[in-house]
């Protein structure tokens, strides 16, 4: 599917969502991401930000609309929208699983039956975009927390999504893989979603944040508007980010 000439990517109306024993997780949800936007969903812990992710991406299903580019989120679409979005967990274990890395990388593509040069190329460009080229043999058991991170979104990028969402994407990573995950995000031309406590991280690579508390969307705006917003960001259990603390 050819996206480029697609205004939104992401469309939600009235989106809610209760966990099976009935409490709450998200309420009426209405937001628009445009095609090419980098936007930040931040809160407290228990917010609703990773069931947001994985609303969007199909894994849990909610009520009300939504609308990945041209396909409603919704059975008889979700083959086409799952090549589309491409989800990254915050644990890089959940996403790693085969002996060597190359496998992780190429199991996307192996599951879409491309072709074996077609899977082989995919596997080279993907983790050449993450920096982490010649590393196909290992085994991500001998990797380091942030080489998984860095290895977890190639094994999202084979299958060539036009959208990634990303969960907290720099949480526990030492200041040299920090900076190779922000510096990705910021090549990046992909519409890319991502939730995180790391403030400063999404100063440097958003366009725009929704500020989410107790399943509701309490603010929304421009990331210098929003994130500069002392009193606001208190009031949710927030705080400014470090460049901007007097």
């Amino acid at each position: 599917m050819h996206t480029e000439n697609i205004k939104n990517a992401i469309t939600c109306k009235n989106v809610s969502y209760a966990y099976p024993d009935g409490t709450p997780a998200l309420n009426d949800i209405n937001i628009k991401i445009q095609n090419g936007e980098k936007v930040a969903v931040i809160g407290p812990n228990g917010a609703g930000k990773s069931t947001l992710l994985l609303l969007l991406n199909g894994i849990k299903h909610g009520s009300g609309t939504i609308k990945i580019f041209n396909y409603n989120l919704e059975e008889k679409s979700f083959r086409n929208i799952i090549t589309l979005v491409g989800l990254v967990f915050q644990n890089p274990d959940d996403q790693l699983f085969c002996p060597r890395i190359y496998d992780d990388v190429a199991f996307g593509p192996l599951n879409l039956r491309l072709p074996e040069s077609e899977i082989d190329k995919r596997v080279t460009e993907a983790l050449e975009d993450v920096g982490l080229e010649g590393y196909e043999q290992r085994s991500s058991l001998h990797l380091s927390y942030g080489e998984r991170k860095l290895a977890a979104i190639a094994s999202i990028l084979s299958l060539k999504p036009q959208l990634i969402a990303m969960d907290d994407p720099t949480s526990n990573l030492d200041p040299l893989h920090r900076r190779k995950i922000i510096r990705w995000l910021q090549q990046s031309v992909l519409t890319c979603v991502v939730t995180s406590h790391d403030l400063d991280m999404i100063v440097e690579t958003c366009q725009s944040v929704f500020l989410l508390n107790r399943g509701q969307i309490v603010a929304y705006g421009l990331v210098e508007d929003v994130l500069r917003d002392k009193k606001l960001l208190e009031a949710n259990d927030l705080e400014l980010p470090l460049k901007w603390q007097i």
